[in-house]
């Protein structure tokens, strides 16, 4: 349960700036991974916030035009599939992190920064990690909504891009159905090259379930 005084506290101990921010994509197999960077007022009530993969779409939605009016500033950024490979999917949700705090612009740059999760490296600026933070932090929990739902939109995109892998409705995760279109159709453009270790190691049941499959739809 989101703890309202959680933020404000360090407000009260003397930081000017309180920054939260979370990503949104690190366990798919394909896109960016989204991060956002969001800093609300000090008595700013969100009714309804929570980690963003406890809400409907619907409600991530209406939350997400919410945030966006009530913040005093937010960033959204993204780290690619390339990056994602060259430095791996930590150090690129870290990397999105970073770049939405640079968003924010000189007015509100943070002078602290609550990052969810447990790690910090790499940030200029004093960060906190918190470990289940969108469950705590109202500012970690709205950067989460905006993570979250700035990736689902990108997702819609990639499946008019790149149709056949069903993007949109699995949103990029390791679901049997989108293992399977990879297995297919070989991977797209959009997809991160070191999360595919699967088509090789699991070669043999994917190929079974490509007969199932084909079986069903002959049958």
């Amino acid at each position: 349960m989101l703890d309202y005084g959680f933020d404000a506290s360090f407000l009260e101990k003397g930081y000017r700036v309180v920054c939260g921010v979370d990503e949104a994509g690190r366990g798919p197999l394909c896109g960016p991974v989204v991060a956002a960077a969001c800093v609300l007022p000090y008595d700013c009530v969100i009714e309804g916030l929570d980690d963003s993969k406890k809400l409907t779409e619907k409600k991530r939605e209406k939350l997400f035009c919410e945030i966006t009016e009530k913040a005093l500033a937010y960033g959204i950024a993204e780290a690619s599939p390339l990056e994602i490979d060259e430095i791996n999917i930590l150090n690129a949700s870290l990397l999105a992190m970073r770049r939405a705090i640079e968003m924010l612009g000189e007015e509100y740059a943070p002078d602290l920064v609550l990052v969810d999760g447990n790690q910090t490296k790499g940030f200029t600026q004093n960060a906190l990690s918190v470990v289940h933070g969108d469950a705590v932090s109202q500012s970690i929990a709205a950067a989460s909504v905006l993570a979250k739902v700035t990736r689902d939109r990108m997702c819609a995109d990639l499946e008019e891009k790149y149709p056949g892998y069903g993007i949109g409705g699995h949103k990029g995760y390791p679901t049997k159905a989108h293992k399977l279109a990879v297995y297919r159709l070989g991977p797209s453009p959009c997809h991160r090259k070191s999360f595919l270790a699967f088509l090789e190691r699991d070669k043999e049941k994917l190929a079974a379930w490509d007969a199932e499959e084909k079986l069903k739809s002959n049958g």
